[in-house]
């Protein structure tokens, strides 16, 4: 194992045609919470998913042909696990019933129901764009989440959106997590799933505007989650520190510091550390060997050269330039092996 984050992938177009359609009835009978499908492309089903695990929540990609599914008294009696499920409408059209209640979700929208109801959905691929249509889906159990399911009722296929406020954070949190897990270690699975709960939670309790229930903790960590990816978004601006940071989120740069209190870390070090991670990754790039340093490091918020040089051989134990040539040449050796293998291979 080299300590990444992996994705399970399912992919029917491993099976001949006729074959499809099954294996993908097999695979959602041995979800926590089975559906029954339904399908015009039975024939021929050419579907994908794509499985990341973190710990309390599990995450799926979706790709497949327009589809009507079923959670039926039956199935639910035969698998009752308590689960949330909550899903975002990639491409195409999505609707949701569940107790009278009726979602009809586009791209961008979010979706929320109780796996342990009946329930139906359906996802339609756009007439007039792809043939296949694509969604990601969480599914959390019961005591995961801070509020019982009779105060999480009147949410249950409900439509929230997924391009603004919380649910533009949860949305991109799915997207960011399931479209490159490789780029996260195994280790922090636990971490970024309780991250991803709180931020499901903050949503949630918002749109119920039952903020002032949700647990002290809980809207603590939400806030940190936010917090910390305003950083992420903003390191090229060399302005960006704590009381810029504090500002746009509408808190005072005291309560900013406490939020990091329990942290092995100050916000200060925390965007000082992501801004290096990324002038790394620049550094050890082959594709980016033709800029210069000084380039990568303002990129990324440094804007003092020597400042710069100072920061990055008092954390890495090199200079810079030592470090990108360290790297670089590793690459060169790599591919130069690779290339010799796939010679001998041609002869």
């Amino acid at each position: 194992m080299d300590g990444k984050l992996h994705r399970q992938v399912l992919d029917t177009q491993a099976l001949p045609p006729r074959e499809r359609f099954g294996m993908w009835l097999d695979m959602m009978a041995s979800t926590p919470t089975p559906l029954r499908v339904r399908t015009a492309h039975a024939d021929d089903f050419v579907a994908r998913a794509e499985f990341v695990d973190l710990g309390r929540m599990q995450l799926i990609r979706y790709r497949y042909p327009s589809v009507d599914c079923v959670r039926t008294s039956k199935l639910i009696q035969r698998s009752d696990p308590d689960y949330y499920l909550l899903a975002l409408t990639l491409s195409g059209t999505s609707q949701a019933d569940q107790e009278g209640q009726r979602a009809r979700c586009r791209p961008g929208d979010l979706t929320f129901y109780d796996c342990s109801r009946p329930h139906e959905v359906s996802h339609h691929a756009d007439p007039a764009g792809s043939a296949y249509a694509h969604s990601i889906v969480a599914l959390m159990p019961y005591d995961a989440l801070p509020l019982p399911p009779r105060r999480l009722a009147p949410l249950f296929a409900g439509r929230m959106s997924g391009s603004e406020g919380v649910g533009g954070l949860v949305a991109d949190f799915l997207i960011r997590i399931t479209a490159n897990p490789e780029q996260y270690h195994a280790a922090d699975a636990e971490r970024l799933g309780a991250v991803g709960l709180d931020l499901v939670a903050t949503l949630l309790g918002r749109n119920l505007v039952s903020e002032d229930e949700m647990p002290t903790e809980v809207r603590r960590r939400a806030l940190q989650a936010q917090v910390r990816a305003y950083v992420r978004q903003h390191l090229g601006d060399a302005t960006l520190d704590p009381g810029a940071i504090a500002d746009a989120h509408h808190i005072s740069v005291r309560s900013l510091h406490r939020l990091f209190e329990d942290e092995e870390t100050t916000v200060a070090a925390y965007i000082r550390d992501e801004r290096l991670a990324r002038c790394r990754r620049d550094l050890a790039d082959p594709a980016l060997s033709d800029r210069s340093i000084q380039v990568i490091a303002a990129r990324w918020g440094f804007r003092d050269k020597a400042h710069f040089s100072r920061v990055f051989r008092t954390t890495q134990g090199e200079t810079p330039q030592e470090y990108r040539a360290r790297h670089l040449e590793s690459a060169r050796i790599v591919n130069s092996t690779a290339s010799a293998v796939n010679l001998s291979r041609t002869y």
